[in-house]
C-alpha cells in the first residue's frame, strides 16, 4: 500500500485520529473531537480556521490532503454538512475499533508503505522541510540527499562501493567527500564516517580540523 492505493488516507486517518481512544485516553461517552491533542477536531473546522500546517506545509501536490482524505470517507465537499458527516462516520468507525494487532503493519515509522514509497516522499519533501515534520523524516531526507551526493563523487573520480573499506582511513578524495557531506548536510560526524569507512567520529573530526587548517608555505 502506498499514497496512490485507494483507501490509504482514510486507513491512515482512522488509525490516527483513533488513537486516543486506543489508548483509552477518552471516556467512552466523550466525543473525539474533545481530545484537544488530537488533530481531528481541526479537520471538523472550516478550512480558513486550520492552521497553517494543516493547509501548506506539505509540497504542493499534497497540500489539498483534507479534501482527500474526506473523499476516500464518501465525501464529496468540505463544507459543514460534509465535516459533520466525517466526524459521524469516524465515530461509528469508533464503535468497530480493529484489535491492537490489526495496526501492526502502520507502527513503523513516521510513514506507511513499502520503501519505494518512502523513497518517493523523502524525495518530494527535500527542501521542503518545517518545523511540524519529525527529526527522523529529516534525517533520512538530509542521508537520502547525502547518498546522491556521494554516488555522483563516486563515479566521479571513478572509485566503487566497495573501494570505501579498502581505502585507508584518512585517504585524500574520503576526506575531501567528508568535508562537502559536513558542509553542505546538517548529518553527524558518526554517520559520516561510518558511511565512508574512515573509523570513528573522533579521528574524523581530527582530520576535518587539520583539512581546515591554512597550510604553511
Amino acid at each position: 500500500m502506498d499514497g496512490t492505493t485507494p483507501g490509504y488516507q482514510r486507513t491512515l486517518g482512522e488509525y490516527v485520529h483513533l488513537n486516543p481512544v486506543r489508548a483509552k485516553l477518552l471516556l467512552p461517552d466523550a466525543p473525539l473531537r474533545s481530545y484537544r491533542w488530537s488533530s481531528f477536531p481541526l479537520y471538523l473546522q472550516a478550512p480558513s480556521r486550520r492552521p497553517a500546517w494543516l493547509r501548506a506545509c506539505l509540497p504542493k501536490p499534497w497540500r489539498r490532503r483534507v479534501d482527500r482524505l474526506l473523499g476516500e470517507a464518501g465525501i464529496p465537499k468540505d463544507n459543514t454538512a460534509g465535516r459533520r458527516q466525517f466526524e459521524l462516520r469516524l465515530e461509528e468507525r469508533r464503535q468497530q475499533e480493529k484489535p491492537a494487532d490489526a495496526w501492526k503493519p502502520i507502527r513503523r515509522g513516521w510513514y506507511f508503505g513499502d520503501e519505494a514509497f518512502r523513497q518517493e516522499l523523502l524525495d518530494r519533501m527535500q527542501g521542503q522541510w518545517c518545523e511540524h515534520h519529525s527529526g527522523t523524516e529529516r534525517q533520512e531526507g538530509d542521508e537520502q540527499k547525502a547518498e546522491r551526493i556521494l554516488q555522483a563523487g563516486l563515479a566521479k573520480a571513478g572509485w566503487r562501493e566497495d573501494d570505501l573499506p579498502r581505502r585507508r582511513k584518512g585517504d585524500p578524495m574520503k576526506l575531501r567527500w567528508a568535508a562537502q557531506l559536513r558542509r553542505e548536510m546538517p548529518l553527524t560526524l558518526k554517520w559520516i564516517a561510518a558511511r565512508l569507512k574512515m573509523g570513528s567520529w573522533k579521528h574524523l573530526n581530527r582530520r576535518l580540523h587539520e583539512h581546515g587548517k591554512p597550510r604553511e608555505r
